[in-house]
């Protein structure tokens, strides 16, 4: 009778394992499972992420460069302006000057006599 009992409770406890076995299979399929489910949901949200600060730098990058270019231009915009308007400005005085010197010696010849001596240049008499 006791190999009986021996016999049943053997056989139980092989159930009972087989079932936690397969159960603890199972319990780790459902695991693994939600595992991969996440990770997959991670990641795409991580490239997600890197896809949005990539776009973000780049976007940042092409706003600097167009600031430091119009700036850039601007600059060189005032400097050109300052250049012609500084030539101007010196064309104007030394056509003033000119002007004057020329209307100066104008006057001096006109109230000048010249003395001319055959051979030799004209001298001015003051």
């Amino acid at each position: 009778m006791n190999t009986v009992y021996f016999e049943l409770i053997a056989k139980f406890v092989v159930v009972v394992v087989e079932i936690v076995v397969v159960k603890a299979v199972a319990i780790a399929i459902i695991v693994q499972t939600v595992v991969a489910a996440v990770a997959i949901v991670v990641v795409k949200e991580v490239i997600k992420s890197v896809v949005v600060i990539v776009v973000v730098v780049v976007v940042v990058v092409v706003v600097v460069v167009v600031v430091v270019v119009v700036v850039v231009v601007i600059v060189v915009v005032v400097v050109v302006v300052i250049v012609i308007v500084i030539v101007v400005v010196v064309e104007v005085v030394v056509a003033i000057a000119v002007a004057v010197i020329v209307s100066i010696f104008g006057i001096l010849i006109q109230t000048t006599e010249i003395d001319r001596i055959p051979g030799r240049p004209a001298i001015l008499k003051l």
